[in-house]
């Protein structure tokens, strides 16, 4: 689980500071509301090529992560 957190980075420096998938400027969110939106991971894929499934279940499990902590529990 640790590595595929280690895929979202958060530079001050890359989109204001906002999570984003290593190597890209692509935040996390995006790919999260695409997500939400019924989108799927190859929909995505095929959308963002430099962004891989391994990305994409980063990004699920750097929400689930979040909302561990909000919910005061750590993972």
């Amino acid at each position: 689980m640790m590595k595929s957190i280690e895929r979202i980075v958060s530079d001050q420096n890359i989109c204001s500071g906002k999570a984003c998938i290593k190597g890209t400027r692509i935040p996390v969110h995006i790919i999260l509301d695409l997500l939400a939106a019924g989108e799927s991971f190859e929909g995505i894929t095929r959308a963002y090529p430099n962004v891989s499934v391994e990305d994409i279940k980063a990004c699920l499990n750097y929400a689930s992560v979040l909302a561990d902590e909000e919910a005061g529990i750590t993972a």
